[in-house]
């Protein structure tokens, strides 16, 4: 059984959560492994500071950790959060004033600010996760990189890039590993130690593997449909299946390499929306307000056409168009999180007190039904509240 998780959990009525709700949200949540597409799932919901549910399919069962991929950015962030609050940094700091190698390139203008929303102006930088462990090597990498436009003028994604350097301040500013300050920081304080950046090679065999399933859309299809056939990035089935490695595994790739389980991802988001968890306090209410405050502005996102509703490493629900930035059309407005490659669900959603996390080691080569599975679940995550 998992460490701490099990001391979360209380009544979903007592939590004001209606059982209707919540057992056609088990039910969705099902479908793709009982009809043999997905190898695993695991659900969880949270509220009021405690775990509602959580619910395994599949070959996963409570014990069982997952690979969250980019879900992991809005964890990294938080713990940038935390050196902003105690006034270690400003978001609006050059990052070459803290990593004076970084200014190489014309790249002395980029702010902290920028790495967290995706307007840095290097989303395909170069980083080969190992090269982290040779400090001489990530240096030169970071030297090595090149502007595509004026940092802020542009949101585009930046898969993994702009993570690096931040994990790089949290280790300057901090003295440590940013795998132990996300430890001894969040991890921990939130009574949530299966909740890993850097697996220790004891857990690992907790870890369901990665299995990419489905086809891909073809050339074709995408024509029907009236969409461009989207370009190749460096989020490849190639890269997916290094996470399976035990040496990325311990790594903790900070764009995307936390482990964990789906009780743990939504309790985490419990804890930002409280400001930690069980009296122990560890955002304050004024960064957590300007954590999930749009930053991006008008700024549009290029796959999606649609404002990219960008905080401090977190996604805004927003308008209408909610659930093209992996929300629920339910969701409100207010409702942030982050969302991970193999169609992992993180959120919280202030309006309601609801946090919700979905896990899969299975990644879905259909990106648009995956995107439609997020959309459903959510919606129906998001739904849960009892009527008063």
């Amino acid at each position: 059984m998992k460490e701490g998780i099990e001391g979360w959990h209380s009544d979903p009525v007592h939590l004001g959560l209606d059982p209707r709700k919540v057992n056609k949200l088990v039910e969705r949540a099902a479908q793709e492994v009982e009809s043999g597409l997905l190898p695993s799932v695991q659900i969880a919901v949270a509220r009021k500071g405690k775990l509602a549910i959580l619910e395994s399919f599949g070959e996963a069962s409570s014990d069982s950790l997952f690979t969250v991929f980019s879900s992991t950015k809005a964890i990294i962030s938080s713990a940038l959060w935390l050196l902003v609050q105690e006034q270690e940094l400003s978001i609006e700091n050059k990052v070459s004033a803290i990593i004076p190698e970084f200014a190489a390139n014309g790249k002395g203008d980029v702010l902290v600010q920028h790495l967290l929303t995706h307007t840095a102006g290097f989303p395909a930088a170069p980083f080969f996760p190992l090269d982290w462990l040779d400090s001489r090597r990530r240096i030169e990498r970071f030297e090595s990189w090149y502007l595509n436009w004026t940092p802020g003028s542009t949101y585009m994604y930046h898969p993994s890039s702009s993570m690096w350097v931040v994990a790089e301040i949290i280790e300057r500013l901090s003295g440590m590993d940013f795998q132990k300050f996300v430890k001894e920081r969040i991890s921990l304080p939130l009574g949530l130690p299966d909740m890993h950046v850097g697996m220790p090679a004891s857990e690992v065999s907790r870890v369901l593997p990665v299995i990419h399933v489905g086809e891909t859309i073809t050339d074709e299809e995408y024509a029907a449909m009236g969409l461009p056939v989207p370009g190749i990035t460096e989020v490849t089935e190639d890269a997916i299946n290094l996470f399976n490695t035990e040496s990325f595994q311990a790594l903790g790739v900070p764009g995307g390499g936390g482990i964990m389980g789906a009780g743990e991802l939504a309790m985490f988001y419990q804890g930002l929306l409280h400001g930690g968890l069980n009296g122990n306090e560890i955002w304050n209410a004024s960064t957590l307000q300007s954590a999930t405050q749009i930053l991006t502005g008008n700024l549009l996102d290029p796959d999606t056409k649609q404002l990219a509703n960008r905080g401090l490493g977190v996604v805004v629900a927003g308008d209408e168009y909610r659930n093209m930035r992996g929300f629920g059309k339910t969701n409100s407005a207010q409702a942030f999180g982050h969302n991970g490659v193999g169609g992992q669900i993180a959120w919280a959603d202030p309006e309601s007190g609801i946090s919700f996390a979905y896990c899969t080691n299975g990644v879905d080569r259909n990106w648009l039904r995956r995107g439609r599975r997020g959309t459903s679940i959510s919606s129906l995550a998001a739904s849960c509240l009892a009527e008063s």
